[in-house]
């Protein structure tokens, strides 16, 4: 599922411009312990969490998660949006909560680690 897609289904806006829209995402992982999306490595995936600071942007790029959602409507600050847009990462924030942008997601395709 590409990233456009990805923001309609779980109503989400796109806080970044810099990424590339046709990355097709694969699989997704849903944290708020980055150390727990640490434990979770899989290229071209989706990050969505409640946890809104630059950490989160570095974890995202050492992982090679191309997407990071904010959930229960947390926008990132603009040092993280430009961050993200410096590693081409994209920044997406929508109101549902985790639980339910996840189910979404997995009602849809997007798989987590294992399956």
């Amino acid at each position: 599922m590409k990233i456009p897609e990805i923001a309609q289904l779980i109503k989400a806006e796109i806080c970044t411009k810099n990424h590339d829209p046709d990355t097709e995402i694969l699989s997704a992982c849903s944290a708020d312990l980055m150390s727990d999306v640490m434990a979770f490595s899989k290229s071209n995936a989706l990050l969505l969490t409640g946890l809104v600071n630059p950490q989160v942007i570095r974890t995202a790029e050492m992982m090679d998660i191309k997407a990071v959602v904010f959930v229960r409507g947390k926008k990132p600050l603009e040092s993280m949006i430009a961050m993200a847009e410096e590693k081409g990462i994209a920044l997406l924030a929508t109101d549902y909560p985790l639980f339910v942008a996840s189910g979404k997601l997995y009602q849809n395709g997007i798989r987590g680690r294992g399956e």
